[in-house]
């Protein structure tokens, strides 16, 4: 009896000192296995440009004019317009450019700036960095996929921009009610992106079949504001050089339409945009608009720029 107790203390510590083996050896095997840049790349349909949490001081032009870029068996896509996001290309946008993966190196040749080279850093799970050595200047990338993207939030949240993205507004409708006001006469408004990223136009012309042959009658500066507790309720604040200001109630009808609520009477208008810009650049060369240069759309950083901690070791 003895002699088999001390037979089943054998074998028991052997089977359990086998099954401690058994499960490193699986521990092993279920560890994070290293991915490859493309893998990562690929990994989100969309990277979501976070261009507040840029640091450095340079600017990636066809970085700082997107708001998603998405990488596609070689090809650099981007949403740069509101218009159309969401539906423009199926969600990703327009191709700009090819791209090429080698270690943690992204090599982009964009259509129209050229070559350019950025390190990438996995920060976490859907954040990744791309630092640019030639302008010591990190851009911070969300990953999302299309289906949880949230591109109504992109496109109020940055409604500044989408007054832009056509070369004027046509006013198409006013209301049979409301009192009687200056605005009344205003037929066409343009939105411009300069240097101030705030600067408006309006004219009294009527039924002007080209948009270069208006006259802009009056000139100023303008605001679009939040409304608590919504996102997509919005402000518009004409502020009129050498007049008062006139404050409206902002809706978006469609990609091309918008209706102003003139607070002060009560009137409603609705504008149509002409002209829509298709932006693929922020210098002077901007999709169908090549000649103009005085109004290179780009996001504006809102926090305050400061240095790069990411230190150059590249050789470049």
């Amino acid at each position: 009896m003895k002699t088999l107790k001390l037979l089943f203390v054998f074998v028991l510590s052997a089977t359990l000192l086998t099954s401690c083996v058994v499960d490193d050896v699986v521990i092993v095997d279920n560890s994070p296995q290293p991915i490859s840049l493309n893998q990562l790349l690929n990994s989100y349909e969309l990277w979501y440009v976070n261009v507040n949490a840029t640091q450095g001081f340079g600017e990636v032009p066809f970085l700082q004019i997107a708001f998603t870029v998405s990488f596609r068996n070689g090809t650099m896509f981007a949403n740069n317009n509101l218009v159309g996001i969401g539906s423009q290309g199926n969600g990703f946008g327009i191709p700009i450019g090819d791209y090429n993966t080698y270690d943690m190196v992204l090599d982009i040749d964009h259509d129209i700036d050229g070559f350019d080279s950025f390190d990438v850093f996995q920060i976490d799970d859907n954040t990744i960095e791309l630092y640019n050595p030639f302008t010591d200047t990190s851009y911070f990338l969300d990953g999302y996929q299309r289906s949880n993207f949230d591109y109504d939030f992109v496109f109020y949240d940055n409604i500044h921009y989408f007054l832009q993205e056509y070369e004027v507004w046509e006013k198409t409708f006013t209301s049979n009610f409301g009192a009687l006001n200056e605005f009344d006469n205003e037929n066409y408004l343009q939105f411009l992106s300069t240097n101030n990223d705030s600067e408006f136009r309006s004219s009294q012309d009527i039924n002007v079949a080209n948009p270069n042959n208006i006259f802009w009658d009056f000139t100023g500066v303008y605001n679009v504001g939040n409304v608590a507790g919504t996102l997509y309720d919005k402000t518009l604040t004409l502020n009129y050089d050498f007049f008062s200001n006139e404050y409206f109630d902002l809706t978006v009808i469609n990609d091309s339409t918008i209706e102003l609520l003139h607070a002060a009477s009560g009137a409603v208008y609705e504008f149509k945009g002409l002209g829509y810009i298709e932006f693929l650049r922020t210098s002077n060369a901007q999709g169908r608009m090549i000649e103009q240069t005085d109004r290179p759309k780009k996001r504006k950083q809102k926090t305050v720029k400061k240095d790069n901690p990411r230190e150059n070791t590249r050789n470049i």
